[in-house]
């Protein structure tokens, strides 16, 4: 029968004994010391002194780029089959398709969004309201507005409504910092604009604690006007104390929107619907009635503000809604 060769591993060359290792001819005494004590063949060495002596240097940056690799194998080593999977689902090559590269905004989006998640814990509080008092002032000013050259639309109201609520409860408008809770006197109001596929972008409503409904409708339009235009000014996309995000322009009821940071909160206003509910009439008696309802989503970060504070803002952005006049 045919002899079977005898597989011999060969040791690794930072797991050479000293003395089976081809020593250079031309090393220091320091060097010679450092590769017994740390069990170096030193012929893996490249040398960069003169005629290609080996220095120190070399031998620290030898000894640097081995604890590099045993800590990168130690890490996959201790990696569970499932985290395997994931870590590697990157590097797979599947038949067809084809791989987009990122834009320099969606980079950006989701840096900001995995940094968010990391720093602060979210919390989600989501309440409803009813339009049906908005609906009927918008109705009745829309025109008027229109001859002044403004659209009049549901956001200016949920921006008067989250001011309103800012003002009532000043803790939300603030950010957690490492060695106390920052306030802000001014309110800096950021509004989520969708650019398509290209992502979105949150211009900033300087002072709109200062701002009516009418000069909040006015800078609405010029802010997401330019910004779809991609002509903001850098300066007006920075500052937010606070950022709404109206995600029902897109059909969807209520979501749990990431916390622009430093903020301590974000709003999210859901897709308006008609819905019957209970309305109790001022000698409360009930009645069904159908009403156009949102849902409220509002994240908090647990580390500025508890449910308690966070379920007193919301409850006062939607009564400013439900008490329009």
């Amino acid at each position: 029968p045919a002899a079977t060769a005898k597989a011999v591993e060969n040791p690794l060359p930072s797991e050479v004994a000293p003395e089976q290792q081809t020593e250079p001819k031309r090393v220091s005494p320091l060097v010679k010391s450092m590769a017994e004590e740390h069990k170096i063949d030193l012929s893996q060495i490249q040398g960069t002194g003169l005629d290609g002596r080996i220095t120190k240097q070399d031998v620290l940056t030898y000894l640097e780029s081995r604890k590099e690799l045993d800590t990168l194998s130690s890490q996959e080593t201790s990696q569970t089959p499932d985290q395997l999977s994931i870590s590697n689902a990157g590097n797979q090559t599947f038949s067809g398709g084809k791989l987009v590269p990122h834009t320099s905004i969606r980079k950006q989006i989701a840096e900001r969004m995995v940094n968010s998640m990391q720093v602060s814990p979210h919390v989600l509080t989501v309440m409803e309201a009813d339009l049906i008092k908005v609906l009927n002032h918008r109705a009745l000013n829309k025109a008027a507005f229109s001859a002044l050259g403004i659209n009049l639309t549901l956001t200016a109201y949920f921006c008067t409504a989250i001011v309103s609520g800012l003002k009532i409860c000043p803790e939300v408008n603030s950010s957690w910092q490492d060695d106390g809770i920052q306030s802000y006197s001014d309110i800096n109001l950021g509004i989520a604009t969708s650019l398509g596929e290209q992502g979105l972008i949150v211009p900033v409503i300087k002072n709109a604690g200062l701002l009516s409904l009418q000069g909040l409708a006015q800078q609405i339009n010029d802010l997401s006007t330019r910004a779809r235009s991609k002509k903001l000014l850098p300066d007006e996309v920075k500052g937010g104390t606070f950022t709404l995000t109206n995600h029902g322009l897109g059909g969807s009821l209520f979501a749990s929107p990431i916390i622009f940071q430093p903020q301590a909160a974000i709003l999210g206003t859901g897709m308006m619907q008609k819905r019957p509910i209970v309305v109790t009439d001022a000698e409360g008696n009930d009645a069904m009635a159908i009403r156009p309802m949102i849902y409220l989503s509002l994240v908090f970060d647990h580390r500025v503000l508890d449910g308690e504070g966070a379920d007193r803002f919301l409850k006062a952005v939607k009564d400013t809604l439900e008490n329009w006049s």
